[in-house]
């Protein structure tokens, strides 16, 4: 199983890897300061959509003569997750407030937008999703109790081509995103929980897409009640003389009933900017973002697409969708053209916009849009692939903030301003992974292993968003996390031997500099996501310190390169208080090894989302470790077990 997905959702981008992907970007004549160079500029036309489905099909008929059929490699390479348009700012907001956003359990990028992940809370009901089954427990009343399991797919299907990644809870219903390489596409599958913690299948979906795979961003959010979800789908090979290869959503009825697809979007909803339609090499992908109601009783959808190249990378801020393109030709670097496309979809239904740009960012979080600012922040590098598959883990070149007015935005016609390039350091280090995090008024990034065995001494550079202040600090060890912590930052990294937590002061003192050290010694990060680290505040514990909490962490032996959390547990969970500035270890909950037992798994049997999380409910700590939810007891000097349970399906266990 390890082997099929990886051929399936690997071997097109490890060929890609291959190839000069990504352009030189001459960021040498972006030295300006972040405003240097702006004027005001008056709001910019958006894009155009397509007028009809005759419009559309004549386009791919010109785009056919104009190019060589795609070969497999480039056919294959567009997958990858990019969001939709979904509610207005307004209903953002009120899901930013609402009771259950506030209490999450998930370390998002974006407060009020939730992301799929492994584990959800609603309640007093734990919800874990894992190798294809969803698991409750309840914490009701001081208890740890397993309560009901189900599989995570259709009943009556085979899953073995199936992948079931991700799930995300509204109201009473608990939602699982999954692809299906048998059936092919997306799948959203529904499931209702009872106020007992009990499970029952409601319905399925299928929605026509490649695959969304990415070794770190995650495929859905959710903002309220609706569901955003990035789908990429490859422009057919041949001019089709219909549009029934376009994003369509049916509702799967069981093995034997085919079912009818419907429709998410039509022409005259999928948006191309002139660069695109002048040149037909460009286009090789439909960029979709898919905004769902999962409130409705039956599932309803609506798809918005761009066309453009594969690569791709996406980000999803509380009021919009940034989806940034880039696959240079030769003609283009030769001309010294832009590389790429930066596409914005407003989530209040607003007509997508775009503007050309230089350079690729490394993952979702070398974004952040400044509502107050009215400005999108962009760490690129010069070569990159974005995150489709693997390749953040493969990036170089030369590093560049670039800064954006949102009014800047265009039909894709008009290139961001020179002047918006602020060239920055190149990072040190041994690890080609480059780890990038905005914390605050900074942007910080380092190199580290990334999927690769640990590495050792790098740098870590912090740059100013709001003014022109860097800040280069030497570290003993790679830099493979980097992570808010209150108002300051941590970076977690391994040296091969030990693992180093680092303090990253940005409040004390009137420019960054290194704080307070935590060792682990014989140790090395147990996951790579970025829900695998969680802080939780203690505003009580020191009044004086806005930075105070316990940081959750899973661990492992020392050595172990980053692709062991794909087929082996995390040792355990280790958890570090911060207070005066100072950590202070509270100790670690340990997986058992009667925790690994035969679970007879029959889908998503490799844990591509990691097994392993912190979490924190009140007062409350627990270290999830595959199929262990074990409790800790938290004094001011350190974390003791006070029970754990087993939820594992097999011999020996309740039938739920």
């Amino acid at each position: 199983m390890l082997f099929s997905r990886f051929m399936h959702r690997s071997a097109p981008v490890m060929l890609a890897a291959g190839l000069a992907l990504a352009c030189a970007v001459a960021f040498s004549d972006a030295m300006a300061a972040p405003g240097q160079g702006r004027t005001p500029q008056a709001p910019k036309t958006a894009m155009k959509p397509f007028s009809s489905e005759r419009e559309l099909i004549a386009f791919l008929k010109k785009r056919q003569q104009a190019t060589r059929p795609r070969s497999k490699s480039s056919g294959d390479a567009s997958p990858m997750p990019a969001p939709p348009p979904a509610p207005a700012p307004a209903a953002a907001a009120e899901a930013s407030a609402a009771p259950e956003a506030a209490s999450s359990i998930t370390n998002t990028q974006e407060a009020g937008v939730d992301e799929g992940g492994i584990v959800k809370m609603k309640g007093d009901i734990l919800i874990v999703l894992r190798r294809g089954r969803v698991f409750t427990v309840s914490t009701r009343g001081g208890e740890l109790r397993p309560i009901d399991a189900i599989d995570a797919y259709p009943p009556g299907v085979s899953p073995s081509g199936d992948w079931y990644d991700e799930m995300l809870v509204t109201g009473d219903r608990v939602i699982v995103i999954g692809y299906s390489y048998a059936r092919g596409g997306t799948e959203i599958n529904r499931f209702q929980l009872g106020s007992d913690g009990r499970l029952s299948y409601e319905d399925t979906y299928q929605l026509l897409s490649n695959d969304y795979y990415s070794s770190r961003n995650y495929a859905s959010r959710l903002i309220g009640t609706r569901l955003i979800v990035y789908t990429p789908l490859s422009l057919p090979r041949y001019a089709p003389e219909s549009l029934n290869w376009l994003p369509a959503l049916k509702r799967f009825r069981g093995p034997g009933s085919p079912g009818t697809f419907e429709a998410t979007t039509s022409a005259t909803n999928i948006y191309v900017p002139p660069a695109v339609l002048n040149d037909m090499s460009m286009p090789s992908a439909l960029h979709t973002v898919t905004e769902c109601d999962l409130a409705a009783w039956r599932l309803s959808c609506k798809s918005t697409g761009v066309l453009g190249p594969a690569g791709r990378t996406f980000y999803v801020s509380p009021t919009a969708v940034y989806v940034w393109l880039n696959a240079p030709s030769r003609r283009d670097q030769a001309r010294g053209e832009p590389s790429g496309l930066l596409y914005r979809l407003p989530l209040d239904g607003a007509a997508p916009s775009a503007i050309a740009v230089r350079g690729m960012p490394t993952d979702q979080f070398s974004f952040r849009e400044d509502g107050n600012e009215r400005l999108l922040n962009v760490l690129v590098r010069s070569e990159g692939s974005g995150d489709a598959m693997w390749m953040p883990e493969f990036a170089s070149g030369a590093m560049s903030l670039l800064q954006v007015p949102l009014r800047a935005f265009n039909d894709g016609q008009q290139e961001a301003e020179r002047g918006s390039y602020r060239l920055l350091p190149q990072p040190e280090g041994p690890g080609w992974a480059l780890q990038n995090r905005f914390v605050g008024d900074y942007v910080l990034y380092g190199r580290g292993a990334g999927w690769g065995p640990n590495s050792a001494i790098s740098t870590l550079v912090v740059a100013g968003v709001r003014n022109a202040s860097v800040s280069v600090i030497p570290l003993q060890h790679g830099v493979d996390r980097i992570e808010a912590m209150g108002r300051d930052a941590v970076v977690v990294g391994g040296d091969g031997r030990d693992l180093h937590f680092r303090a990253i002061e940005l409040t004390d003192g009137p420019v960054p500099h290194i704080g307070d050290r935590y060792t682990m010694a014989g140790a090395s990060q147990g996951e790579t996501r970025s829900h695998a680290f969680f802080f939780k505040p203690e505003a009580g514990y020191d009044r004086n310190d806005r930075s105070a909490g316990i940081m959750g962490l899973p661990v492992t032996r020392a050595g172990r390169p980053g692709y062991g959390h794909l087929v082996e547990n995390s040792a355990g969970i280790v958890f570090v208080r911060r207070a005066a500035r100072q950590f202070s270890a509270l100790g670690e909950l340990g997986a058992s090894e009667s925790g690994i037992v035969d679970d007879g798994c029959r889908a998503s049997c490799v844990d591509w989302y990691g097994n392993s999380r912190p979490i924190f409910i009140g007062e409350r700590t627990f270290a999830l470790m595959g199929y262990e939810l074990v409790e800790g007891a938290v004094s001011r000097e350190a974390i003791r077990e006070v029970r754990r349970v087993s939820f594992a399906p097999g011999r020996g266990r309740p039938a739920y």
